[in-house]
């Protein structure tokens, strides 16, 4: 073919193309129309509902602590936050630590109670030294290690006595201003989120009352006050008042968490006022506006159930730690004490309350916490580091002495310290207002330290198909309420159908079953408790009362701390309808998720260190997961 007879065809195949471009681009403007008809191809366009899980903790603390810093932990914020980030940290007796992956965001909640004190003794800080017990703490700091010793437990004794001998709000704001400054250093939006927050000690007769407070906000607001301390009061409503200043004067928001009742004597979940008196309806309303959440799991056992007050439920005798309070113990728990500790207790009496004030206030959603005051974040078996310095990893730390009776003989061991238990919050973006937002919603669930992602929608059409929904999330917000949230108006003839799925943590333990925890009040005014077992892995049967009796199977192999997910499932959903439900009666009902057997951290530690324990100290466990409830009012 010779040159012209080429560029003719060259210009043909342009000319084509362009006319053929330029048709599909005339058909496609003629199309466009659709678009402004409200109309998209993409079925994401408009979501707004959550759509991921993030896992931060609400309670851990650094050496801006006294209990954390006068026992010689050197880890500030900083270095929490970055261990949190999943950087390598370097903790105070020398060893490295590193997570297997980040958090998602943290809380940094160090006590109001002489915050920052550690690091004024340290440094000869002048408005301390001004103060003669000052001068005397820093004097002690100086001396020799009995003498350090001294110094610490004078300051502690001060905390526990309620009443503050330097009383300087210069050394207070300095160190508030320590802890902001840091949070907002390494607040990334989008990628990890630190939260500002603090701890109320109220401990009076060493009775645990003790909050955590949690702000929405940035250092433009929170820079405005000062952590409120147990020197102030110790009176939980004296609190509420301090949040409401707060909120009124700066514009901002702040909720506030207890901690897992099983060290408050029976105190934190009755139905009095601090002062033992009986609870009115304003009381009832604004404790549950204030504190939204319960702390179920932490580092000082779990607090879910226990098996004295469901003595039905296998799974209740979970790491408990029945051991009076957090003062030197005289005399151990009194049964009757343990319905105001646990969390599925003080929901049911939260029922039994509404009965009667017409408002509940332990409508309380549930997250899982740390309470560690080693400077670092840790939750899983294999990485923990321990609640104080003394229980550092160690061949002996298994055997130390926590807390001892008045006679001298221990009555808890490190050993039964469990590792950090995770809040999982459904949210859509990582930013403190998004976090904030879940937590006081009560869209959140709790770990004892796995990442296994966990969903539940509750509603009066929903049906088995419903759990097997590729749009899932999509269907259950349509036509339900998730986690945290109210069912009202029941249907006639209609009873509450729920929706559930669990799949397990990728680097952890496969699931053994789903439970609903359903609570309600019955005519005669008492609360009622019942479990149902809504899907089992395994091939295993549930039968007729609602309960697999099959138990799951164990795979760990104690002497190499390993075990296999050859027993199991990776994935569980279930769809299940109140069998019993009536309309007149109020209700409650959470999802437990139960993980195979796997290695505890003592047997851990056993393998590493080649020493051998006791025969007391269990060897493994059974992780697992609480959702917030649902509730029904009528």
């Amino acid at each position: 073919m010779n040159r012209l007879a080429k560029r003719i065809s060259t210009r043909a195949l342009i000319v084509l193309l362009i006319a053929t471009w330029g048709s599909e681009y005339g058909a496609a403007q003629e199309a466009a129309p659709v678009e402004k008809q409200n109309q998209q191809y993409s079925p994401n366009v408009g979501q707004t509902y959550p759509n991921r899980v993030l896992w931060g903790l609400t309670h851990i603390h650094t050496a801006l602590s006294a209990d954390a810093g006068l026992m010689g932990i050197t880890l500030g914020p900083d270095e929490l936050f970055r261990s949190a980030m999943g950087q390598e940290v370097t903790t105070t007796t020398g060893l490295k630590f590193k997570l297997e992956r980040p958090l998602d965001w943290l809380a940094i909640t160090d006590h109001a109670e002489f915050l920052g004190i550690s690091g004024q003794l340290a440094t000869g800080n002048p408005e301390l030294l001004a103060n003669p017990t000052g001068k005397k703490w820093y004097d002690l700091s100086k001396g020799n290690a009995q003498q350090k010793f001294e110094g610490a437990w004078e300051v502690f004794g001060a905390i526990a006595s309620g009443k503050d001998p330097i009383n300087n709000t210069k050394l207070q704001a300095s160190a508030w201003a320590e802890a902001y400054e840091s949070a907002e250093k390494y607040n990334q939006p989008g990628a990890f989120t630190t939260l500002h927050g603090f701890e109320w000690t109220s401990v009076p007769e060493g009775n645990n009352l003790h909050r955590t407070l949690i702000f929405r906000d940035n250092a433009d607001r929170v820079k405005q006050t000062v952590p409120f301390s147990a020197f102030d009061s110790t009176d939980p409503a004296d609190l509420w008042k301090y949040m409401d200043a707060y909120e009124k004067k700066t514009g901002g928001q702040v909720l506030a968490i207890p901690h897992n009742g099983n060290l408050s004597n029976g105190l934190m979940y009755t139905a009095e006022t601090y002062d033992h008196k009986p609870m009115d309806r304003a009381y009832a309303e604004s404790r549950i506006n204030h504190e939204p959440l319960m702390e179920v799991t932490q580092i000082k056992g779990n607090s879910e159930a226990h098996p004295y007050l469901s003595p039905t439920d296998e799974f209740a005798n979970f790491e408990l730690w029945d051991f009076g309070n957090l003062a030197n113990i005289t005399t151990p728990k009194k049964k009757d004490m343990l319905q105001y500790e646990y969390a599925r207790s003080a929901l049911k009496i939260g029922l039994e309350l509404e009965g009667k004030l017409g408002a509940n206030p332990y409508q309380f959603g549930m997250v899982g916490a740390s309470d560690a005051h080693i400077g670092v974040v840790d939750s899983r078996q294999d990485n923990f580091f321990g609640q104080f310095i003394f229980d550092a990893p160690s061949p002996t730390r298994w055997q130390i002495p926590v807390l001892k009776y008045a006679d001298g003989k221990p009555s808890v061991y490190y050993w039964q310290d469990i590792p950090a238990g995770l809040g999982g919050v459904w949210s859509r973006e990582n930013t403190r207002e998004a976090i904030w937002d879940a937590l006081k919603r009560k869209e959140v669930y709790a770990t004892t330290g796995e990442r296994p992602i966990v969903r539940v929608f509750g509603g009066w059409d929903f049906v088995s198909a419903d759990k097997d929904r590729p749009n899932f999330a999509e269907q259950g917000y349509a036509r339900g309420v998730p986690m945290g949230g109210n069912l009202t108006n029941a249907p006639a003839g209609k009873s509450p159908a729920f929706v559930v799925f669990a799949l397990r943590d990728p680097y952890g333990p496969n699931l053994d079953r789903i439970q609903v925890i359903k609570g309600w009040l019955g005519k005669d005014g008492k609360s009622n408790e019942r479990i149902f077992d809504v899907a089992v892995s395994g091939g295993r049967k549930i039968g007729p009362d609602g309960r697999c009796k099959t138990k799951v199977g164990n795979t760990v192999d104690v002497a190499n701390a390993t075990y296999s997910n050859s027993i199991g499932a990776a994935y569980l959903s279930a769809y299940w309808k109140d069998p019993a439900f009536d309309p007149q009666e109020h209700a409650f009902y959470y999802v437990r998720v139960i993980q195979i057997p796997s290695p505890r951290w003592t047997a851990y530690d056993q393998k590493r260190f080649g020493v051998k324990m006791a025969a007391n100290v269990p060897m493994t466990t059974t992780g697992r997961a609480y959702t917030s409830p649902i509730w029904y009012k009528p």
